[in-house]
């Protein structure tokens, strides 16, 4: 029982960051070796310009204000800016098409309050795309998806209309709830999104403002946007397994106080597909505490870990690329993100410090660059002129490693738009290296020595919950949930004697009243502890 405690003191101490719930792996970036399948299997398309998407069955050209379900078998014609309002559920089932309407900037907006329950499937994921004919398609075809919540953001008052030329009352996101519930998104795709509403500003693939840690995302494939991929205005929301395909603007954009954690991203841009406005350039990464780099809090300190960013270059620095391609990460304006144990590749710069305000959080180790690759970049570093800040010396000091080029990190087949592979073959140095115990990784990683793998779902969780673990060896487990105070409030598992392989446990979490749980699992000498979020 002291392992439980010890491991849980560590969990309460970390909870600024507010649930740390990260996979331990041996490798680095985002996939596990060849010939592990990639988790990117089945669900996502390269090739979405030609797709034949069966013709529309609907259309849904207004508000939406009570419960909505769109059934398998359904294509949606979206026309205009339709919002979900009055605490409404659109509820979209597997394989859902959805063809959004040029003409009059067709665009989903979940408000506040609201919840959009778009569960799809790895063999029958839900696609937004354009309305077009397959051939005829291109970034900025219709609007995109935009999804809101009552969570915290550094923006004046907590709250504020989020970017994307829509109505000032109902586009508005942000307030004081940090385990807000905006619904479920897995298993999208969505597809040529980013129609500008002004000139040179456009709505972003999928934009998150101000998510509660109840809302669940992951495995979304953002494809062709117009502006960047995927961009979070504040909040808490966790996200796993995404996706940023042959955007324009950014991959990954966390801005206004956005303090989740992500984990297993992919980028891959294309070479001559970049933003072309005179006021921005071409990141992987973008990051902002605000618009005017100040201190209002909270401070965007976002984590990720597994990350493979495949730049432009595409194998080569010789190679011809937009000029308006700049870095694989730009972090600034007082922003304190921090990623692990992932690989960059292919970009003019690598890592980008700009500013005194991001560089001073780096000296203060607030802004955490660890245990990551760089291969094959133009330059691997860059401050601004006239700083006096070591950025080289803090690359190399925190475990970071440059090679000369994209072919180092041996991925199996990264450059291939048809048969794309980012799995790192088995002789890459990518294959080992992880590491979690940095502090803002390890609340629940402790030593998973005789820990193949850790599962829980659904989380958050309303009902029954499924722990999975994968054993190395035959051994005895044990597993108690406590709450955020450390009261230990159910026994899971006692001395039960494992056998080697996988083994799955169904738990019930009626009578837990809804919030934050630690699930803590001591396995012989190794021990674990992973956050549990229950809702109403």
């Amino acid at each position: 029982m002291k392992k439980f405690y010890t491991l849980l003191s560590t969990a309460l101490l970390s909870l600024s960051a507010l649930a740390q719930n990260f996979t331990a792996t041996s490798y680095r970036g985002a996939f596990a070796p060849a010939p592990a399948a990639a988790w990117t299997d089945g669900w996502t398309n390269w090739d979405p310009q030609s797709v034949n998407y069966p013709a529309t069955t609907t259309t849904v050209n207004s508000d939406i204000t009570s419960n909505t379900t769109w059934t398998t078998g359904t294509t949606v014609f979206l026309q205009n800016k339709v919002y979900v309002t009055n605490n409404a559920v659109l509820t979209i089932q597997p394989g859902v098409i959805i063809r959004g309407d040029k003409a009059t900037e067709g665009t989903l907006i979940i408000t506040r309050g609201a919840q959009i329950q778009a569960q799809g499937t790895s063999s029958s994921p839900i696609v937004f795309t354009s309305n077009f004919a397959a051939g005829s398609r291109a970034p900025g075809d219709w609007g995109g998806v935009i999804i809101l919540g009552n969570a915290s953001n550094n923006q004046p008052g907590g709250t504020a209309v989020i970017e994307g030329g829509l109505d000032s009352l109902k586009a508005k996101y942000g307030g004081n709830n940090d385990m807000d519930n905006s619904g479920v998104f897995s298993y999208v795709r969505i597809e040529f999104a980013g129609f500008p509403f002004q000139p040179d500003k456009e709505i972003n693939g999928l934009t998150l403002g101000s998510l509660g840690l109840g809302t669940v995302v992951n495995h979304v494939q953002v494809s062709f946007s117009n502006d960047d991929s995927f961009e979070w205005f504040g909040g808490t929301v966790n996200c796993y397994n995404l996706v940023a395909y042959c955007g324009v603007d950014d991959n990954f954009d966390t801005d206004n106080g956005y303090r989740g954690n992500c984990q297993f991203l992919l980028g891959v841009r294309e070479p001559g597909l970049a933003d072309q406005c005179t006021c921005s350039t071409s990141e992987g990464f973008e990051s902002d505490n605000n618009a005017g780099g100040t201190t209002a809090t909270p401070i965007t300190g976002a984590i990720f870990s597994n990350i493979t960013e495949i730049g432009p270059y595409r194998g080569s620095t010789s190679n011809v690329i937009d000029a308006k391609f700049k870095r694989a990460l730009r972090i600034r304006r007082n922003s304190s993100i921090s990623i692990f144990n992932s690989v960059f590749t292919d970009w003019p710069t690598g890592l980008h410090i700009d500013g005194s305000s991001s560089e001073a959080n780096a000296i203060a180790n607030t802004l955490v660059f660890k245990n990551n690759v760089f291969a094959g970049m133009g330059a691997t570093t860059q401050v601004n002129a006239g700083s006096t800040f070591d950025i080289a010396n803090f690359f190399t000091a925190n475990s970071n490693s440059a090679l000369p080029q994209g072919a180092d990190i041996q991925l199996t087949n990264p450059y291939d738009f048809n048969v794309n592979d980012f799995r790192p073959q088995t002789t890459s140095p990518l294959t080992s290296g992880a590491d979690f115990t940095h502090p803002l990784l390890a609340v629940g990683i402790t030593d998973l020595t005789n820990v193949l793998h850790f599962s829980l779902q659904p989380n958050p969780t309303n009902g029954n919950f499924n722990l999975t673990i994968g054993i190395k060896k035959a051994q005895e487990l044990s597993a108690e949930l406590f709450d955020i105070t450390g009261k230990a409030v159910m026994n899971l598992i006692q001395n039960e004697n494992l056998s080697l392989g996988n083994h799955s446990f169904t738990f019930s979490s009626k009578g837990l009243n809804p919030g934050i749980y630690f699930l803590c699992v001591v396995s012989g000498n190794s021990a674990s502890t992973h956050k549990l979020v229950v809702t109403q």
